[in-house]
């Protein structure tokens, strides 16, 4: 058992969870699946249909990845890297994120992209060794994921 301290406390912590509008939609594959049961039994369909829609907004809420500055370690989704390797982070949002995202995107970068996600952090990678350039990461609060980078490349 770990016992977070102030020592192991993450620096920043995002979950890029899905957007509202998403998860409605989701959602409603649920009365679909209710349609589908409605010659077994109106009560199996009512229930089946809640079951599917519960699962879906769960399974899309509790897959959604994280990112996370750890000690001195950046986690974005199931990646990791060392901060000591890191440059410095560039924020970016509106119509600058968008050109990053699309026509700027580095072909030999990491990606870390979410719809409906409008600022996005993009780090360079410094290790010689590392065949990718840099991280593209989406983040609602960019500014204080980059201050959490700058923050673990300093300790």
């Amino acid at each position: 058992m770990q016992i977070r301290t102030a020592e192991t406390r993450p620096l920043y912590r995002e979950r890029l969870s899905p957007s509202l509008r998403l998860l409605v939609t989701v959602a409603l594959a649920g009365p679909m699946v209710s349609l589908v049961f409605v010659p077994v039994g109106s009560t199996i369909a009512l229930v089946a249909g809640a079951a599917v829609s519960a699962a879906l907004v769960t399974m899309f809420v509790w897959l959604t990845p994280v990112v996370a500055v750890d000690g001195t370690v950046l986690r974005a989704g199931r990646a990791h890297i060392d901060a000591r390797f890191l440059g410095e982070p560039v924020v970016l949002t509106g119509d600058e994120a968008r050109q990053a995202r699309g026509p700027l995107l580095p072909a030999r970068g990491w990606h870390l992209i979410r719809g409906g996600i409008d600022g996005i952090v993009v780090v360079p990678n410094t290790d010689a060794d590392d065949p990718v350039d840099s991280w593209t990461i989406s983040s609602r609060t960019p500014d204080r994921l980059a201050a959490a980078i700058r923050a673990a490349r300093g300790a």
